[in-house]
């Protein structure tokens, strides 16, 4: 197993957000993490990063217990995260944000190669690489997010709601290229509003509501779910 979250209790001060959380995700796979705003979807890819630490359980990445390391301990050992609201260097050019993604590797050589590969995926980049991040589109800004997560060569990916605020025709293409990511070796796992798209690409989804694992299982299996279909795909 790839990743492994143990039975997690995470919390804000005094208040509980997430209650027992376990997961799973083996590699080669994209996981699916749904379920309504405040559910606990985002704290649990920042509990795994290790921007939040949590109060009890564990959590292992290849087998070693990762839940006390800083965030950029966890990133060396192999975890990138795509946050919510994209979070890239506004002020800074395309390029810049890249080079910035990589900033733990030491395989300098070979960093100006990895920012071609993230041009061929995403091929607007490459025409923008002397843009102000800020100033692309949101579409663009998603993209830019996902390749400079890339950059440090992750083998787990986590992208927190990569649709999110996206013009319809960005939402097709990010999906696409989530594929297209999963199927060069990496492994995502992927906190999606967007229950529909998720689902399609999904190999299995945990279905997380007020902080507890609610349903789990092969996403094509959920999808035929009557809960799911009516809290989340608009009923039958």
């Amino acid at each position: 197993m790839l990743l492994e979250v143990r039975h997690i209790h995470t919390r804000y001060g005094k208040v509980g957000c997430l209650e027992g959380v376990s997961l799973s995700v083996k590699e080669g796979e994209i996981v699916a993490l749904l379920g309504a705003n405040g559910a606990g979807k985002t704290t649990t890819l920042k509990t795994i990063s290790g921007l939040i630490h949590p109060a009890a359980g564990k959590i292992f990445f290849k087998e070693k217990p990762i839940d006390a390391l800083l965030p950029e301990e966890i990133v060396r050992l192999g975890i990138a995260h795509a946050p919510e609201g994209r979070k890239i260097f506004q002020k800074l050019d395309v390029l810049e944000n890249l080079e910035l993604g990589a900033f733990i590797r030491l395989d300098k050589s070979e960093i100006q190669r990895d920012i071609e590969e993230i041009y061929q995926l995403f091929p607007i980049l490459k025409k923008r690489m002397k843009q102000k991040a800020g100033t692309l589109s949101g579409g663009e800004q998603q993209m830019l997010a996902i390749g400079r997560a890339l950059m440090s060569q992750p083998s787990l990916l986590l992208l927190d709601e990569p649709s999110l605020g996206l013009a319809p025709i960005y939402v097709s293409a990010i999906f696409q290229m989530i594929q297209k990511i999963n199927k060069l070796g990496k492994t995502i796992l992927l906190v999606e509003q967007n229950a529909h798209m998720a689902l399609k690409i999904a190999h299995r989804a945990y279905v997380l509501e007020t902080g507890r694992i609610a349903l789990e299982g092969k996403a094509s299996d959920l999808v035929n779910e009557p809960s799911v279909k009516n809290a989340y795909l608009g009923g039958s």
